[in-house]
């Protein structure tokens, strides 16, 4: 009975940390269904994608220590109220402009939600399993972001509200998790001073070549995951003939899905062998994809997605090895913090840029551009990892 009652903490987290990213991701497969009502240009999609990323990267750099201060319980609660509100605005949302401010609150919570239930997990799992704790907070975050999309579109499908229908249920269970909290005893921690002053470092000079490698490698990593989440539901309707927001939610979760199996089953490889089959098969998955846009093959749109998971998994396994040995408990915060700024900048930078040649020069172009200069950075960084361990060796 003890050991049941000392894992009800523990999973109370989990469902809070899945239920607050599947509401975060669940828009993405709805976009088409918002371009047709409202009207919208490519780039209109994607700075309503980028307003979430913006919410993320600014909790990350302002808000990053809030668990510090009032501890991981309320740190989650906040963030299930950002959920909620964000997720309320998109419901009643009668432009562009409504939607992308509910966006950018939800890429608030995202960010609070995601630091504190590390934190979290790690606080209320049993001793027994403790060396599993953040290995367990990546596999839920991926789980509810790859439902979020799954969900969302599953729903949209068969509603006849489908701009409203699949964020009711994510709602309402946001609201039953933010309750279920004052249910976890609040364990006894100092807290420290509030403070919104950003907290990045970068590492040892020694590291500085591993670490932008690092840093950039999750750029591309993000950045083609970021193409798929936000226009790929766009593109999709012209390649296959059976489209619809299941399909193109169903592509998104895919990406997650074997992005999460693969990180599971190459905990035993080196880090270093991580970063270069992850840039090898981002590389390709985008060679695919320009091949797609451009012949009209509908079949290696599903190819491209596949690899998309694949490299991500490794890609971002890989990183995040190199950035674990290049650190060490003082400064691994700080420095994994930098690491995330230039990986989110990957859902930013490189989105504008293909929504605003998609406006001007057509969707194809976009992507084709995205493909050629994300492709050649892949190929840059690969160069530049393996010239990193000749010199190392």
């Amino acid at each position: 009975m003890m050991s049941q009652q000392s894992w009800r903490p523990f999973l109370m987290v989990s469902l809070t940390l899945c239920i607050g990213t599947i509401g975060t991701a669940l828009a993405s497969p709805l976009y088409p269904i918002y371009q047709e009502l409202w009207h919208l240009l490519p780039s209109h999609i994607t700075y309503i994608f980028v307003a979430y990323m913006f919410g993320c990267l600014a909790t990350l750099l302002f808000l990053g220590r809030t668990s510090n201060s009032v501890g991981f319980l309320r740190t989650l609660q906040i963030g299930i109220v950002f959920v909620v509100i964000g997720l309320l605005l998109s419901v009643i949302a009668s432009n562009a402009l409504w939607l992308g401010l509910g966006r950018f609150i939800i890429g608030i919570a995202s960010g609070l939600i995601s630091t504190s239930a590390m934190l979290g997990l790690i606080t209320t799992i049993p001793d027994s399993h403790k060396k599993n704790a953040p290995q367990l907070s990546s596999i839920i975050t991926v789980i509810g972001f790859g439902l979020g999309p799954f969900i969302g579109g599953l729903i949209a499908q068969f509603s006849h509200e489908p701009l409203v229908t699949p964020y009711l249920p994510i709602i309402v269970a946001a609201i039953l998790c933010f309750f279920g909290l004052y249910r976890v005893k609040t364990p006894q921690f100092k807290p420290q001073p509030f403070s919104i002053a950003p907290h990045l470092e970068i590492p040892a000079p020694q590291y500085k070549s591993e670490f932008f490698i690092a840093g950039l490698t999750a750029f591309c990593a993000f950045g083609v995951f970021g193409l798929f989440a936000s226009l790929s539901p766009s593109f999709v309707k012209d390649l296959i003939p059976w489209h619809g927001p299941f399909v193109s939610g169903t592509a998104i979760s895919s990406i997650l899905f074997i992005s999460a199996i693969v990180q599971f089953f190459a905990k035993s490889l080196a880090a270093e062998k991580c970063l270069n089959y992850g840039l090898i098969t981002l590389t390709m998955s985008l060679v695919l994809l320009a091949l797609c846009m451009t012949m009209q093959w509908s079949s290696l749109f599903f190819f491209s997605d596949i690899f998309v998971g694949i490299g991500h998994g490794f890609g971002l396994m890989g990183a995040f090895g190199l950035i674990h040995k290049m650190t060490s408990i003082d400064n691994r915060a700080a420095v994994m913090s930098a690491y995330l700024f230039i990986g989110y900048l990957g859902t930013i930078v490189p989105i504008v840029a293909v929504g605003y040649l998609a406006d001007h020069f057509g969707l194809t172009f976009g992507i084709l551009g995205f493909c050629i200069v994300i492709g050649l950075l892949c190929l840059s960084l690969l160069m530049w990892h393996k010239k990193v361990h000749l010199i190392a060796d």
